[in-house]
């Protein structure tokens, strides 16, 4: 028969003679399920066929079907590209934010600390991409269908939880908004620690149940092979249920903003309510995460390649933005920067300036001159010199 082989893209199982083995689409993105099948046949001379109907036909990219198997490659690997570039952009931005919430005291609130967990999820989920590309496709001589260590299922589960940790605290963010437009008074102590509670203990349960589930059930590979039904919907349920709870509230979220906009009294114009309307709009839709739910509901054969380009762009650079907007953008902490740069700058004059003038003093020819007249008051010499003249004179 023949043996596994893995042809740079999926693990062939291995097969008898005359069998034809059909598989589903390469779980390359985590992120998106590609409905399709692949089909290859273990023939007379014992070796395998080529793959039909081809990757690019099965898996849904009929935009470049005429692409060789070293093309689909360089095909698959720029969309590793883009979302390296945007997962390093996020990564930069968010430690930045981060570094800047903490260091000013004047933004230790509910509100910040609530963002800083969303900033630190962000970065947890690139840095879970990084560490899954480094351990599972750093060699590419590597055989996945005989790679099943525990360092590449470490890495398998780190990624699934970051996933889920960021959704949660997507949910959390969408919820907390929500909560300061319902609620007059709000326990800030209360909530946060709810939050803090929900936003990594019910990831890290999910995950407890994935982890023993894949143990028990489906301990193949590295964890990251298609999954039965069981374990596929203990990571994919909660998923789809904060995206479809925050699209909810982000829905009457926007009930509400429409609400308070026509309710404003001395109003201004229709025009410049449905800018800030827009405005608010937008500003949300990263928050929280309202493009995975629009995303949902494309069919899966329409403009694969548009929209795996899109999903990625968004997915990955969804750190970049969210820091851009709720730190570097945010008008309070522009005024406390441009505080802080004035102040430096202020104390960088006053240090310049000090030395200049010691400096000045030290070199000065007035200074030379009382130098001169204190050492001739002290000098011996000098005092016996002027008896001597003083004598003479007389």
């Amino acid at each position: 028969g023949c043996a596994r082989d893995w042809d740079g893209l999926t693990c062939w199982p291995r097969a008898t003679f005359g069998e034809v083995v059909k598989i589903p689409c390469p779980r390359i993105f985590e992120e998106f399920t590609i409905e399709g099948f692949l089909q290859r046949n273990c023939t007379q001379e014992e070796y395998w066929s080529e793959p039909f109907p081809p990757y690019t036909i099965a898996c849904g990219f009929d935009e470049v079907s005429s692409k060789g198997p070293e093309d689909q490659k360089s095909y698959y690997s720029a969309f590793w590209r883009v979302y390296t570039a945007g997962y390093a952009a996020s990564v930069t931005s968010l430690i930045t934010a981060l570094i800047v919430f903490a260091a000013f005291r004047k933004f230790h609130c509910t509100r910040n600390y609530i963002h800083m967990h969303l900033f630190v999820s962000f970065i947890l989920r690139a840095v879970a991409v990084f560490t899954k590309d480094a351990v599972l496709f750093a060699d590419e001589t590597m055989d996945h269908c005989l790679m099943s260590t525990v360092a590449c299922k470490a890495a398998v589960a780190f990624f699934q939880f970051s996933i889920l940790a960021n959704f949660f605290w997507l949910l959390i963010e969408g919820i907390y908004l929500q909560t300061l437009l319902l609620l007059t008074f709000v326990s800030n102590k209360k909530f946060v620690w709810w939050f803090i509670f929900t936003g990594w203990g019910a990831p890290t349960a999910v995950m407890f149940a994935w982890v023993l589930t894949r143990i028990h059930q489906q301990n193949t590979g590295c964890w990251d092979d298609d999954e039965n039904g069981v374990v596929l919907w203990i990571i994919k349920g909660p998923i789809l249920l904060t995206v479809l709870i925050n699209f909810i509230i982000f829905i009457n979220v926007i009930r509400i903003l429409v609400h308070k906009l026509k309710s404003q009294e001395g109003g201004g114009s229709h025009s410049s309510h449905f800018v800030r309307l827009a405005k608010s709009t937008l500003l949300l839709i990263p928050l929280f995460g309202v493009h995975y739910i629009v995303f949902a509901f494309f069919p899966e054969n329409t403009g694969l390649e548009a929209r795996l380009y899109i999903e990625l762009g968004l997915g990955s650079f969804q750190g970049f933005v969210v820091a851009l907007l709720y730190c570097f953008s945010n008008a309070e902490v522009q005024t406390e920067l441009k505080k802080q740069l004035c102040k430096w700058q202020h104390q960088e004059y006053l240090t310049f300036t000090h030395k200049h003038g010691a400096l000045s003093r030290e070199t000065s020819p007035v200074n030379y001159v009382t130098q001169m007249s204190l050492l001739d008051r002290i000098s011996p010499k000098r005092r016996s010199s002027v008896l001597q003249d003083g004598v003479t004179t007389v």
